[in-house]
């Protein structure tokens, strides 16, 4: 018997599709300009280096649950930096990065069948990916008129591509549908300390659940706000109930941050200067591009959080994917996060700032 091709169910992955642009790009006399993907390119602060070196010497398993440290550091810093109150300790669990986590998620959760998986009209590939994983159908939006309530809801502000963020309005009135009607909530919060022209709130903030986090879960990672993609480190945090349920099937699945980097975490949630330090290079950055965006033409639609501009020339996104990789600048097409998304372009802020200006001056 064959084995099982689980590959076969998935998706091309959408960066292997950009080849040609990135050729074409790479060809620019003055090099590539890469912003079609959000990896961080900035050194990881001195403070999270030393946590994790001191921690290197760690030849035991780590927790599945995470150290209590970390759990207390994690409680604190959602408290001091996004006034989430009402968390406890049980109610945190680190993640081997949140991508694994959204990947694996409806599987965890015993999630399949019939089970319907809502995502975004615009979403993080992932979602879609999770869902396939499972073995459940999945959706783009959902509408009170669309039949039986489906079993997880993604939730993604500041949004990743769009960046746009939802309103506390917005946001109560989808906690309330789903309380309703038993359906999972789960705030994808990548981006929630980089909000520019509106500030995001997490759906585990009072003023949208009233500091009731039942069926609630919200995903965070220090990818972004602290340069930590390489690290892995990520956390989800929520409805205890729910959090106990994944933290027991980890176990049994050998799920765990290694012990060094749930050091490293505590460091970088127990630091707000350098996150600060890093959200100030990024809105740099993003100054930069939104004005050589708009001068060239482009028109930014929604951007207002998150690492990423929405653009577009109002044409097909392929064609602006190759005007921009013979300028040498890679963005990313808006189809690869929905059909929504077939005449824009997702240009990330993660270069560095000398190349963020080689950027700016080969569009003007």
């Amino acid at each position: 018997m064959s084995p099982v091709r689980r590959s076969a169910a998935l998706p091309t992955f959408p960066w292997d599709t950009l080849a040609e642009a990135t050729a074409r790009a790479k060809a620019h006399p003055d090099g590539i300009v890469d912003l079609s993907v959000g990896t961080p390119v900035d050194p990881v602060a001195p403070i999270i280096r030393e946590a994790l070196a001191a921690a290197s010497s760690a030849p035991g398993y780590p927790t599945t649950a995470g150290t209590r440290a970390l759990r207390e550091a994690t409680v604190a810093a959602l408290a001091r930096r996004y006034r989430v109150t009402g968390l406890t300790e049980s109610a945190i669990l680190p993640v081997i990065g949140t991508k694994e986590l959204i990947a694996w998620l409806p599987s965890l959760l015993g999630l399949g069948g019939d089970d319907v998986v809502v995502v975004p009209e615009l979403a993080y590939p992932t979602y879609e990916v999770g869902a396939r994983l499972a073995g459940a159908p999945w959706v783009r939006s959902h509408s009170p008129q669309d039949g039986a309530p489906p079993a997880l809801v993604y939730l993604n502000s500041p949004s990743n591509p769009t960046g746009a963020i939802a309103s506390v309005e917005e946001l109560r009135a989808i906690v309330d549908w789903a309380r309703a009607n038993d359906v999972l909530l789960v705030s994808d919060e990548c981006y929630l300390g980089l909000g520019w022209d509106a500030e995001p709130r997490s759906v585990l903030h009072p003023a949208v659940c009233d500091g009731d986090h039942r069926g609630l879960l919200a995903v965070h990672s220090l990818s972004k706000t602290s340069s930590l993609a390489g690290y892995r480190a990520g956390f989800v945090a929520g409805d205890t109930a729910l959090v106990a349920e994944l933290l027991a099937v980890r176990k049994h699945a050998g799920m765990m941050v290694p012990t060094p980097i749930q050091a490293a975490m505590v460091a970088a949630l127990n630091d707000d200067a350098h996150e600060r330090e890093q959200r100030d290079r990024y809105g740099r950055r993003r100054t930069t591009l939104l004005s050589a965006m708009r001068a060239a033409g482009f028109t930014v639609e929604h951007s207002q959080g998150g690492l990423y501009l929405w653009v577009t020339r109002g044409e097909p996104c392929r064609r602006t994917v190759d005007w921009l990789a013979e300028r040498g600048i890679l963005v990313a097409p808006g189809e690869f996060y929905g059909p929504a998304g077939a005449q824009h372009v997702r240009v990330a802020l993660t270069a560095t700032d000398e190349r963020i200006a080689a950027a700016a001056a080969r569009l003007a």
